[in-house]
């Protein structure tokens, strides 16, 4: 279907759209449920996309192919236990030694871990970042899946281990080097996010339209009701400025022209309308919005998570805080 690497070149079998496609890609699979669209963010915009902008040639023919057909899974070993949203401060390790590297680490929260063929994995070298490929199987690295989520469900979750993890000297993604080439790759990820968010949106919207006509109080449809009226035009008026975002979002990606601040505000507004309109349709719901015979508790539980991953809405508050006065919250 070319739901992974969406945008990346024909040539490595990939489908080659555009930034808005791709945008509409991963709002239809959230519109699912957040687990399809991370599984194909992961894929895509965090394993992918390394490989193709970091990576030597002869990586890019051997994984991209099998990565865009689903033969190949992969997931993108970033956070740590204790390193989060200030990832440069991390503490696993990579060492040359003749003809190979020798890993020691740990990374947490990692979607896909527990399945993945091949783990994008950012160590120090010395105190420079830098990516490397990591198989599935290699001596010394173990990836236990993190078990009772009350969120994501339906994604594999997992901790990436590394004990003195020995891999080819040719693992290493040449290409990269410092903090910017993770964040690079996070800002793929952010950007589908933001679409992919208002499908979640749009599921409990859709669906408290449909219970708001249906059920009865009083003798007529709740919908009826203008404080009901009131959230439903509420909801979709966030949703329908949350897709022009978007959408404006995907023209300057295609064009080039797209900024890093752009991408943070646009993740941070979009998740942030997703939440509300999955707690305003729980409310319309009332008892049947906590009954997991409708998708709005499995959204609203989701969206959680997408609020945390690739960036916390305070980080983005921050990151677009320095771009507005030019001072760092974070120094």
């Amino acid at each position: 279907l070319g739901l992974f690497g969406t945008t990346l070149p024909e040539e490595y079998g990939c489908a080659g759209m555009n930034n808005v496609a791709y945008g509409l890609v991963m709002q239809e699979l959230e519109r699912g449920d957040s687990a399809l669209r991370s599984f194909a963010s992961v894929q895509g915009a965090l394993v992918m996309y390394p490989i193709y902008t970091f990576g030597t040639e002869e990586q890019k023919r051997f994984w991209l192919p099998k990565l865009a057909s689903g033969e190949k899974i992969g997931c993108f070993g970033l956070t740590e236990p204790d390193h989060g949203s200030d990832p440069g401060s991390m503490i696993t390790r990579a060492i040359r030694k003749k003809d190979c590297w020798v890993l020691s680490g740990a990374k947490s929260w990692i979607t896909n871990g527990s399945i993945a063929d091949v783990a994008v994995v950012w160590a120090k070298v010395d105190e420079e970042m830098r990516g490397f490929l990591v198989e599935a199987g290699t001596k010394g690295f173990a990836a236990p899946e993190i078990k009772h989520k009350m969120s994501l469900r339906a994604s594999v979750t997992s901790q990436l281990i590394f004990e003195d993890c020995v891999i080819p000297a040719e693992n290493l993604l040449p290409k990269t080097g410092g903090l910017k080439s993770p964040l690079m790759c996070l800002n793929q990820a952010r950007y589908g996010i933001a679409w992919g968010a208002l499908g979640a949106a749009m599921a409990c919207y859709h669906t408290a339209v449909e219970c708001a006509k249906a059920r009865k109080q009083f003798n007529r449809p709740i919908g009826g009701f203008q404080l009901v009226q009131e959230k439903l035009v509420h909801m979709l008026s966030e949703i329908t400025k949350g897709q022009l975002l978007a959408l404006q979002l995907g023209r300057l990606k295609d064009a080039g022209k797209l900024h890093h601040t752009q991408t943070s505000l646009a993740k941070r507004n979009n998740v942030a309308i997703a939440l509300e309109t999955a707690r305003l349709a729980r409310d319309i719901l009332g008892a049947n919005g906590i009954s997991l015979e409708f998708p709005v508790i499995r959204h609203m539980c989701n969206l959680e998570s997408v609020k945390t991953y690739e960036g916390t809405h305070d980080i983005h508050t921050l990151i677009l805080g320095e771009e507005i006065t030019g001072l760092s919250a974070f120094t």
